[in-house]
Parts: structure tokens; sequence; C-alpha cells
């Protein structure tokens, strides 16, 4: 299931605006599932500044550890604490209670960019 109301990136990490140039970013089902049961995730500190392109934390499952890398440039207003008791939340909701981050955009237009959730689950498929 790929939510119709996000935005995608390749690197499979999906992002909502949340009021004005807040954008919330997560991972998608597609990653969650490739990457097994997440056991820890680390999260960037509030305040810190992101680039596009960069990681900003990590997730680490029973298979791999894998980076998140920030979808916009900006601040990091806000990280879901809940991950720190309960990664596992990534699993069971990837597009609800499972998000990571919110990043204050510098350049919310940046999100025209980013894949709908058709083009986003097209890759998918080729994968």
């Amino acid at each position: 299931m790929t939510p119709e109301d996000l935005k995608y990136t390749d690197e499979h990490e999906w992002l909502s605006i949340t009021e004005g140039s807040t954008v919330r970013v997560g991972i998608t089902a597609y990653a969650q599932d490739q990457l097994g049961d997440v056991v820890f995730v680390e999260l960037p500190e509030v305040g810190a500044a992101v680039e596009a392109g960069t990681p900003l934390g990590e997730v680490e499952s029973t298979k791999s550890v894998s980076e998140i890398f920030a979808p916009v440039s900006g601040t990091v207003v806000a990280v879901n604490n809940a991950l720190d008791d309960t990664p596992e939340l990534i699993n069971s909701d990837p597009y609800g209670e499972g998000w990571i981050v919110e990043i204050n955009a510098v350049d919310v237009s940046a999100l025209d960019e980013l894949m709908d959730a058709a083009a986003y689950q097209e890759l998918t498929e080729k994968e």
C-alpha cells in the first residue's frame, strides 16, 4: 500500500507537509519490509541543520543498518522520541506512529521534484 497523499524519494523515504514549510519524514512500508524487524533508530538532534540527500540518521534492523537521508534541506524541528523505546513502530505503522523526523524545509517547492505514489509504486516494482 502506497498512500496517495505523500511524496516519495528513491531512497524510500516518504514526506508529508504538516504545517507551513514543515514536513514529516519516515521510511516507506516497502523499506521497512526490506529491512525486517527494526531494533534501533538513530535520530538527529532537534535544531540540527540537514541538507537534502545527506544522511540524517540510521535505522538498524535484525538484517542490516540503513541510513535515513534528508529528502529536503532545512532544520530538524521534531524527532519521534517514541522510537527510542519502541523502534518497531516503523514496522507496525510506517506512515503513522512510525514517523521519524519533522524538518522545517528551506524550500517547500523542492517537494515538487519528488515522486508521487504512482511513480514510487513503479520504482518498487522494478526492484
